[in-house]
Parts: C-alpha cells; sequence; structure tokens
C-alpha cells in the first residue's frame, strides 16, 4: 500500500572518478557563493537596530495573560489551554480563592502556579484558541533573549499584564472572543 506518491527510486551505481573528486562541485559551490557575493542583497534589507522590520498581521510572539475590566484575572485554572497544547510547555496549578483575594480573581477557582516553557513552546496559537475566558493571548512581542535555560520558563510575574500598561489585542480576537468578553 502506497501512502504518497513522493516516492523515489535509488540507484546504487558505481561513482565514476569525478564524482569520487568532489571538486567539481565544490567549485560549482564557490560560484555561486562569489555571484551571490557580488550581486549583493535581494529585496529590501534593514538595518536591524535602528529599523526594525515590519511585523505580519498574524505574528504570534510572546504570551499574556489579561486581566477584566476592574483588574482581576481572566484565568480559571480550567487546564485547556495545557492540554490543548501539543508541545505540553504550559503547566498550572489551581487553588480556592478566598475572601480576601476577591478583588484579585473572577471565579473561585485560578491559577496559582502558571508556567510557559518558551523553550518548548512552537507558538502555535492553540492555547489562546482553546481559552473559554479569553485569559490568554499572544501578542506581537518578541521573546527575550537569556543566557540561561531557567530563565525561558516564564510564570505569571512575566505574564499576567500590569494594569497600568494595558495590552491591546482586539486585532487578534475572533468575533466569538470579543462576544465572550463582554
Amino acid at each position: 500500500m502506497k501512502l504518497t506518491n513522493r516516492s523515489k527510486v535509488v540507484s546504487n551505481k558505481e561513482m565514476t572518478f569525478m564524482e569520487k573528486l568532489y571538486l567539481p562541485e565544490i567549485f560549482k559551490g564557490m560560484a555561486i557563493t562569489l555571484r551571490h557575493a557580488i550581486e549583493g542583497p535581494k529585496g529590501k534589507v534593514y538595518a536591524y537596530p535602528e529599523v526594525k522590520k515590519p511585523i505580519s498581521k498574524v505574528w504570534r510572539g510572546q504570551h499574556v495573560l489579561k486581566l477584566d475590566e476592574e483588574g482581576r484575572e481572566r484565568c480559571t485554572a480550567c487546564g485547556l489551554c495545557a492540554v490543548a497544547c501539543p508541545a505540553e510547555a504550559i503547566t498550572m496549578t489551581s487553588a480556592e480563592r478566598t475572601k480576601e483575594e476577591k478583588h484579585l480573581y473572577r471565579e473561585e477557582k485560578y491559577a496559582s502556579v502558571y508556567e510557559i516553557n518558551m523553550l518548548r513552546c512552537i507558538f502555535c496559537g492553540m492555547c489562546e484558541e482553546a481559552c473559554p475566558k479569553s485569559a490568554i493571548y499572544m501578542t506581537e512581542r518578541l521573546v527575550d533573549v537569556q543566557t540561561n535555560r531557567g530563565s525561558f520558563i516564564y510564570g505569571k510575574d512575566k505574564l499576567v499584564e500590569k494594569i497600568n500598561e494595558r495590552i491591546d489585542i482586539t486585532a487578534r480576537q475572533s468575533e466569538l472572543q470579543k462576544k465572550a468578553v463582554k
């Protein structure tokens, strides 16, 4: 049974003397490299630190856990984002809200620990689609450069947006998400 039409017939023919030398192929590769060096870059070139390349509208960057209008976390620790994540990059621990924490969390249950391993994350956006409370979104921000692996595990300290620095995600929201938030 054939699953695809991409199969190739492999031959075990003996290599010629010139093929064994590899020199013609090396010279062909060097000629291509020289041609590219002489012609220069094709397309638009950006001087990166000073001029940033425009980002696509569908770019999926760093995650953010959104707050509602009153400054409470939207996440209810349902775990759907963690289940939907194909890379298993999201881990969370749920806890019960106390009476003193009523101003911090919307529901009785909340995520006491919410972590995303950014080295595992493949930025697919499945967590964003799975969230029933519209709590997690992917922004246009780039993930920061780090020097050790441990600092790529983002906790709530890096994921929850600041109340005075709200992140506009209306361009990323679907119509269903816009209705759910209201």
